[in-house]
């Protein structure tokens, strides 16, 4: 059968005219299971959450899904393509970000070890951070300086330092700034920067 190129396109045309109305046919169309399955994802009534990916200092965007009914736990999550800097894309580890919410063995609660021991003993969190409070307090009062050599006022503990979190915005990095500030510390560092 011999076709010219004005046939060609006559029939092409006609089979996907013929593809289009089936497919909107209803019950007997070409894609009706696949928009019943749609409908049946997991997703479609979740709650949306965007967040930063808490791994490096890029700052990722994502959106995270949790389920509306019983316990609200991540079902999914995905890159925000809303985001400006990843624009919906997400690395390896970015992509199995639902694995560090949702783990069995991610450790929920405080863990101490004493000086010396080999083992570890789960803790509450008010014995916890009161622990932490008094060893930043006593290191804060053991290396605080009020003057330095020169007798001028500088009001700092060289005996502490910290760094900061890639998945903090600009305003928690500026409220955990003023904080380590007002306590006197000068080592202040940021993932990103490392």
């Amino acid at each position: 059968m011999k076709i010219n190129r004005r046939e060609f396109i006559q029939i092409s045309g006609a089979a996907a005219a013929g593809l289009a109305l089936s497919s909107c046919a209803g019950k007997g169309g070409m894609f009706t299971p696949a928009r019943d399955q749609a409908k049946m994802l997991q997703i479609q009534d979740a709650k949306e959450t965007t967040t930063i990916c808490p791994y490096c200092a890029v700052g990722c965007g994502a959106i995270v899904h949790t389920a509306n009914s019983g316990k609200k736990r991540a079902i999914n999550i995905e890159g925000d393509p809303g985001h400006v800097i990843n624009r919906g894309t997400l690395c390896s580890k970015g992509a199995a970000l639902r694995q560090l919410a949702e783990n069995d063995q991610r450790v929920t609660q405080p863990m101490y070890r004493a000086p010396y021991s080999k083992e570890w003993q789960k803790v509450d969190w008010e014995w916890a951070l009161t622990r932490i409070a008094q060893k930043v307090k006593a290191t804060r009062d053991g290396t605080f300086e009020a003057r330095n050599a020169k007798d001028q006022v500088v009001n700092r503990t060289m005996g502490i330092a910290s760094v900061g979190s890639a998945a903090l915005d600009n305003e928690e990095c500026w409220t955990y700034q003023a904080l380590m500030r007002a306590i006197g510390l000068v080592y202040i560092e940021h993932q990103a920067r490392i």
